[in-house]
């Protein structure tokens, strides 16, 4: 589910226009260059893929937890970026906590 959840809004920033993404209730990307907010979904797809890929195939599985604590990383300056804007902060916290969660139960195994 957290994939899924990195996955979507990753592809809604790099397949949608700026402009798009503002009318849709993402303020905050008023406040960034189209490039920024295409490289943050970038880093959502491939921090979902990361989450999913390594430990699936077993390939490299530390790479999950490391995709975790990166995207965790993410999460945490999305909320940053919200309580300056006094927007809803919680859906980027709940997927930082979950983010770092994940993270330790891989480290841990």
């Amino acid at each position: 589910m957290l994939a899924a959840a990195f996955l979507a809004a990753g592809g809604m920033k790099i397949a949608r226009p700026k402009p798009a993404l503002v009318a849709a209730g993402m303020g905050y990307a008023d406040d960034f260059a189209d490039g920024s907010i295409k490289a943050i979904g970038t880093i959502e797809i491939v921090g979902a893929v990361g989450l999913i890929l390594p430990w699936l195939l077993n390939v490299a599985p530390i790479l999950t937890p490391i995709a975790a604590v990166g995207l965790a990383v993410v999460m945490a300056g999305a909320v940053v970026v919200h309580i300056r804007r006094k927007e809803q902060f919680v859906p980027p916290l709940a997927l930082g906590v979950l983010s770092l969660v994940l993270a330790l139960i891989r480290f841990a195994s």
